[in-house]
């Protein structure tokens, strides 16, 4: 039962549900309508979420006196995703490089106080985010892009919801309490289970391929998206922040709601290039 201090609405698992559920609706329409609609237009919700999130990582490193140099940041946010679609992945890295250099003179211009530890900041940030993230634009670009997108977006959610309800249940022996308390070995289960489930079906009714590529697509994910999770546990607590940000409620930020997706769109490319290939005439 919450104490008085807690909303009625918080669950076991600390989440508002109610408002998670409202909004994780709410953006999976917004995404799934861009998606089997324009391709572009998903790439821009894409380059919206990146930029969000790109500004949560900003004001969560100036609590820490660190400066972000945030033109060359957003510039990379909007840029290298799109770069991706439209080019592909040497266009990609190449502009990539030209960001750390942007960032590297940027940077100058305030001084040597506190240089090493903003470059290090700003580049972290367009590595983690918009680099990343180019990935999955990358696995738009293929013929069946939407298909291999839903099933990417399916193996990440579901690896959520099995561990949430899990851990909810069963949750009993923390991964890394130090870390994620939150986090156990049988959410980790759960979420391995239900995303074996769903890997095999999307692979052979979505993608048309063996259902057996769906499980192990779905095994490496499921490590992927755990390690997000605790990865961006760790650099909230190394920045003495909850949560991200606000933009989603029931969920913190939008950097909160990707943690897991960031991983991924890079792990799920590389394994839908392996088995089903590059998909680009």
């Amino acid at each position: 039962m919450p104490s008085a201090s807690e909303p009625a609405t918080a669950s076991r698992a600390g989440r508002n549900l109610p408002a998670a559920i409202a909004s994780g609706v709410g953006l999976g329409v917004v995404v799934l309508v861009s998606l089997f609609t324009v391709k572009a237009l998903f790439g821009l919700v894409v380059i919206v979420a990146l930029v969000v999130a790109s500004r949560e990582f900003i004001q969560a490193f100036a609590n820490k006196d660190i400066r972000v140099a945030r033109t060359p940041v957003y510039a990379a946010s909007v840029g290298l995703p799109a770069l991706a679609y439209v080019w592909g992945s040497t266009v990609q890295i190449a502009a990539f490089g030209i960001a750390v250099i942007t960032v590297l003179i940027w940077r100058i211009r305030k001084g040597t106080d506190g240089y090493v530890k903003d470059v290090t900041a700003s580049i972290f940030i367009m590595a983690y985010l918009p680099f990343m993230a180019g990935f999955l634009m990358l696995t738009l670009s293929a013929g069946n892009g939407p298909q291999r997108v839903l099933t990417f977006i399916l193996l990440t959610v579901s690896n959520d919801i099995g561990g949430y309800v899990a851990g909810v249940l069963f949750g009993r022996h923390p991964i890394a309490a130090h870390i994620s308390p939150k986090k156990s070995w049988e959410g980790f289960a759960g979420s391995l289970i239900l995303q074996m489930a769903v890997g095999a079906l999307a692979f052979a009714y979505l993608l048309h391929a063996p259902w057996w590529q769906g499980v192990i697509a779905s095994v490496v994910l499921a490590v992927t998206a755990t390690g997000g999770d605790f990865a961006e546990s760790a650099i909230k607590r190394d920045l003495g922040v909850k949560d991200m940000g606000s933009f989603l409620p029931g969920h913190g930020g939008m950097m909160d709601r990707m943690d897991s997706l960031i991983p991924n769109a890079f792990a799920s490319w590389v394994l839908f290039t392996l088995f089903l290939g590059s998909g680009i005439a």
